[in-house]
């Protein structure tokens, strides 16, 4: 697959985009990952039915580094994309988001509900109680929490060694596999989503303590698919229930041998997900 690299100039700013498929546009990242020319597992789920635009946000790639007026909030990143949209000349366009790419889907169906066709969103947490879930390799009580902050500083500290930071995230992406074997095809494949520390670090300390969306889920209007794998260990699949009852018009997909990662995990059974979308919105 094919990712072709293009540079946005906004009012806010120049933004690094991969694009690939084609039809309906869709929006695709995640808060504090940056990509470039290898695209998206996640991503390329969608090409077979859209144009997808996998975005660089604010900090991250080759996208502006400027944070003198903007930050890393979610809410600035939803004014990122919506400059990002208006530039490429969309009235609207669906998003999709896993892990706190799918916290940022519904921040974006809450601040600007007008210019989503619907949101696909997965292994998420409407608030900051993903934190305290024991089950969340994130919270003090979960047996893995000590090494994940421990890996989390390490990919923060620039004199890390290359092969500290591969390990690391090999560890990390472990903990979020329900299968040790699924990691094989994990990277069997070429993609990208490097952690960007500066972000990473906004949402951990500045963002992530206050964030708590769930009183204005019922007021959105966005029709939102959201899924979540049954043994998340980073956001407990409880949280995907509890925002799929929130939301209005919101439908609920669980994968029943998944971790944090379904679409590498149950492949096809996520392509089947994704075919069903897009049957739905065809069809309306």
């Amino acid at each position: 697959m094919q990712w072709e690299q293009q540079l946005i100039e906004t009012a806010r700013g120049t933004f690094e985009i991969f694009k690939t498929g084609q039809g309906q546009p869709i929006c695709v990242t995640h808060l504090y990952s940056e990509f470039n020319e290898r695209g998206s597992r996640f991503a390329s789920m969608f090409a077979d039915y859209c144009t997808v635009y996998l975005v660089n946000l604010r900090g991250c790639g080759h996208s502006t580094n400027d944070t003198s007026i903007y930050n890393f909030s979610m809410q600035d990143s939803v004014a990122d994309l919506e400059a990002i949209r208006q530039k490429l000349g969309f009235e609207n366009w669906g998003f999709a988001g896993n892990s706190t790419g799918g916290m940022l889907a519904l921040t974006y169906a809450i601040h600007a509900p007008q210019s989503l066709q619907y949101i696909v969103a997965g292994g998420l947490c409407a608030s900051s109680d993903y934190m305290r879930h024991p089950a969340s390799i994130y919270c003090k009580e979960n047996p893995n929490n000590k090494r994940i902050l421990e890996i989390i500083e390490m990919l923060g500290n620039p004199n890390s060694k290359l092969e500290q930071r591969q390990a690391g995230n090999k560890e990390w992406s472990l903990m979020s596999l329900y299968k040790e074997e699924s990691f094989d095809n994990m990277i069997s494949r070429p993609s990208s989503g490097k952690t960007v520390s500066k972000r990473l670090d906004y949402f951990s300390y500045v963002e992530l303590p206050h964030f708590d969306l769930r009183p204005q889920l019922p007021n959105t209007m966005v029709k939102s698919y959201i899924f979540g794998g049954k043994y998340d260990a980073q956001c407990p699949h409880d949280f995907a229930v509890e925002a799929a009852n929130l939301i209005p018009h919101a439908t609920l997909t669980t994968f029943e041998q998944s971790n944090h990662y379904p679409f590498i995990e149950e492949e096809q059974e996520f392509e089947s997900f994704v075919d069903a979308i897009f049957i739905e919105e065809t069809t309306g």
